[in-house]
């Protein structure tokens, strides 16, 4: 017996691929004369002898905005060397004022050191005066406070011993006692009582 050979079966796969693959060739059947069109104009262009091919639109759009960003790169670095130049003299000009500053402190504190040297030193005086008067006569003293300003006799009576300076007041004249009197009482008139 002779055999029978079939063909083999096409699946509902296969028969889909097959479908796809018809409309792909419909489509580029149709579509050939486009393609011809384009590769003949194409083929047909060549520039003259020494001149440059022409850039297509987007190419001249790239090299301008290549261009654009080249000069933007140029103007941010001119404003960062600026930007550097502002900080080195900032820098510079900080620096000199910490130092004018630290001369500053140093000067206040030598003038601090001069002016209490000079409160002690005129304190020691004013308590040697004070000593002084408190060892002279009554009268004598009154005679000398009546002829000085009433209030640095007022200062200089109100460190005085009490009673010292109450043998003084009743040598000088009534007015001056009274003068010196008022500016000692008044000297804390101002100061809150509570």
């Amino acid at each position: 017996m002779a055999r029978v050979t079939s063909a083999p079966a096409v699946g509902g796969l296969g028969l889909v691929i097959m479908c796809f693959l018809a409309s792909a060739g419909l489509r580029l059947a149709e579509s050939a004369p486009a393609f011809a069109e384009e590769f003949s104009t194409l083929a047909s262009f060549r520039p003259a002898a020494g001149q440059a091919p022409a850039e297509s639109p987007p190419a001249a759009e790239a090299d301008a905005l290549l261009r654009e960003i080249r000069q933007r790169e140029e103007q941010l670095e001119v404003e960062a060397k600026q930007l550097a130049d502002r900080a080195q003299a900032l820098s510079v000009a900080e620096k000199k004022l910490e130092e004018q500053l630290e001369a500053f402190e140093i000067a206040r504190m030598n003038l601090e050191g001069t002016l209490a040297q000079a409160d002690k030193a005129a304190e020691r005086d004013i308590e040697r005066m004070k000593t002084v008067y408190e060892s002279m006569k009554a009268a004598e003293a009154a005679e000398i406070f009546q002829q000085m300003d009433i209030g640095f006799a007022a200062g200089l009576l109100s460190r005085m011993r009490p009673e010292l300076a109450a043998n003084v007041m009743a040598a000088m004249e009534p007015d001056a006692a009274y003068a010196v009197t008022l500016t000692i009482a008044s000297r804390n008139s101002g100061v809150p009582k509570e």
